[in-house]
């Protein structure tokens, strides 16, 4: 699986492991291992979530109106964060796909939607 080979699939044609694969093969063509810290990892992603949230930062129109250039600067940043995340999950060893079920789970409990439809706010 080289990189530079990747054909263009969707969400629905797309595993998790597929992307962790991906991105496991990358750093290490690369020889990044040693710079993929945990806590590197963890920063990078904060700061890329930053420069995501830079594309709303000042913005007064509805969002549903970007632009497709806007939409796909967003969906860059977008995807360097996957990136980072994709790439701590290799580093930890966790399971995304069943982690995150497991945090939904947590949260339909936490945020039982008949008390919680139609308002962020806590109870």
């Amino acid at each position: 699986m080289l990189s530079s080979k990747i054909e263009k699939l969707t969400d629905q044609e797309t595993s998790v492991k597929f992307l962790k694969d991906l991105m496991a093969h990358f750093v290490k063509e690369r020889e990044w291992e040693k710079f993929h810290t945990p806590k590197n990892l963890a920063i990078s992603i904060c700061l890329e979530s930053s420069e995501l949230l830079e594309h709303f930062q000042w913005e007064l129109s509805n969002e549903a109106s970007l632009s497709p250039i806007r939409l796909a600067e967003i969906g860059e940043e977008m995807a360097d964060v996957l990136a980072y995340l994709l790439s701590l999950a290799n580093s930890l060893n966790i399971d995304l796909s069943s982690t995150f079920q497991d945090k939904m789970r947590k949260n339909n409990v936490k945020y039982p939607a008949d008390k919680f439809r139609g308002t962020w706010e806590k109870k």
